[in-house]
């Protein structure tokens, strides 16, 4: 099961051959299930992973123009997810706060947290790396978020948890999807609860959407 569902250098033709490729798998799904479409989007993602992608995205740090002493919603990134760390790493050195999310419970938004000196994230009761509850409470600015898919619209496919848009329901603030470039679809089914993203940062730079 994956941790997240509590509740929830190849050439240019190459990866324009990957990404048809991508599009006729994941075409036929659209009309069926979200489930049915995360699982195809899981076994996608596990083929593109590359070495350089956290610190492709950390170049791009001064383009998101977060402002300085903002706090930033984070996250520590599962095995397969596309990785922020370096991309935090340098929205610290550029005067950013960093909080990371809890799961609260079931039905629950998530809370954020700032870590404190000389303590580091460990894996809660989900297996997710994540704050203790009696850490700093932080309520950020901008939220980074992982995903399974995201499509041209800025429609984020999740966990099936709910937690982000919840999150972002109560907060609402900009979300920034962080992404392989490849998770890109053509469509995802969307429910009226479901908040697109204002943007996605790839390895390849920055796709806004409004």
């Amino acid at each position: 099961m994956d941790l997240r569902e509590v509740d929830g250098a190849a050439s240019l033709g190459e990866r324009l051959g990957n990404r048809h490729r991508w599009y006729l798998m994941i075409e036929p799904m659209l009309s069926k299930t979200k489930s049915e479409l995360r699982a195809a989007a899981r076994q996608k993602r596990l083929t593109l992973a590359r070495k350089d992608f956290a610190a492709e995205i950390a170049r791009h740090a001064e383009v998101l123009q977060i402002p300085k002493g903002a706090i930033v919603g984070g996250y520590h990134a599962l095995p397969d997810e596309a990785d922020p760390a370096l991309l935090l790493e340098r929205l610290v050195e550029l005067g950013c706060h960093i909080a990371y999310p809890r799961v609260a419970g079931k039905g629950l938004p998530l809370e954020f947290h700032r870590v404190p000196d000389g303590e580091v994230l460990a894996p809660g009761a989900f297996g997710i790396h994540e704050p203790l509850d009696f850490w700093p409470r932080a309520v950020p600015a901008i939220l980074l978020v992982p995903l399974l898919a995201f499509d041209t619209k800025g429609y984020r496919l999740g966990y099936g948890g709910g937690f982000y848009d919840r999150t972002l329901a109560l907060l609402n603030v900009p979300a920034t999807g962080i992404a392989y470039a490849g998770q890109e679809i053509s469509s995802i089914p969307s429910e009226p609860h479901d908040r697109t993203l204002d943007m996605v940062l790839t390895e390849q730079g920055i796709r806004r959407f409004r």
